[in-house]
């Protein structure tokens, strides 16, 4: 099997298909703006811890004028189990600004729109398109995707925009959406940066390039 072709890919898409049928973002959120402050939130922390903190920070903060009149230390001790509080606190509040001001209250659908709002980088915009509106025009690659990426031959990069550029150029677009929700949870539950479960991972004896580099000549 050649690594990082579009054959090599179609066979982990379809392993990923068997393992995560309905894989979907792991952030609860009911409007596109609370999946956007989610995902602010989501950076250095986990998913769960950000999903406690949301619950309660939505039920107080209900649109965007209120993220964008809140008092920065009110703000900060709200999310400040998320860690890194002061930076976050400090872009959503200008994000939201920006959304009032700009883009009349409601969050954009573009990439180009998004990535021009404070603590808005391609990760958390492509993460918005995809879940909010379905849009695809990326991969989102947080942690667990660039490391699966790479071990699975899909990619060589070594930053995160190469492996996204190497991941549109292999896999369908029409999977860029359902691929990028699969590698989070396979790198989560399967894949992990410490221990990876090699013996239950199905792409291991033969579609894992990692394995094949490690295995004796």
């Amino acid at each position: 099997m050649k690594f990082g072709t579009t054959r090599h890919a179609r066979e982990i898409c379809a392993g990923l298909d068997i393992l995560y049928p309905d894989g979907r973002c792991s952030l609860e959120w009911t409007t596109p703006l609370e999946l956007l402050v989610a995902t602010i939130l989501s950076a250095q922390c986990t998913d769960a811890r950000v999903n406690i903190v949301a619950k309660t920070l939505f039920q107080k903060y209900r649109s965007v004028a209120d993220f964008a009149t809140a008092p920065i230390e009110e703000l900060e001790n709200d999310i400040r189990s998320t860690g890194f509080y002061k930076n976050k606190a400090k872009n959503i509040r200008e994000c939201c600004r920006q959304i009032l001001e700009r883009f009349d209250g409601e969050v954009p659908h573009t990439m180009e729109e998004l990535v021009t709002l404070a603590g808005v980088g391609r990760k958390t915009a492509n993460c918005v398109l995809v879940t909010a509106f379905g849009i695809a025009e990326g991969v989102v690659v947080d942690t667990h995707v660039f490391r699966t990426s790479r071990r699975l031959g899909l990619s060589e990069g070594n930053t995160p925009e190469k492996v996204e550029q190497d991941l549109m150029k292999v896999v369908a677009k029409k999977r860029w959406v359902d691929i990028s929700h699969q590698l989070v949870l396979f790198g989560r539950h399967i894949c992990s940066a410490r221990k990876p479960s090699c013996e239950t991972c199905p792409f291991s004896e033969r579609l894992c390039k990692e394995r094949q580099e490690a295995a004796p000549k």
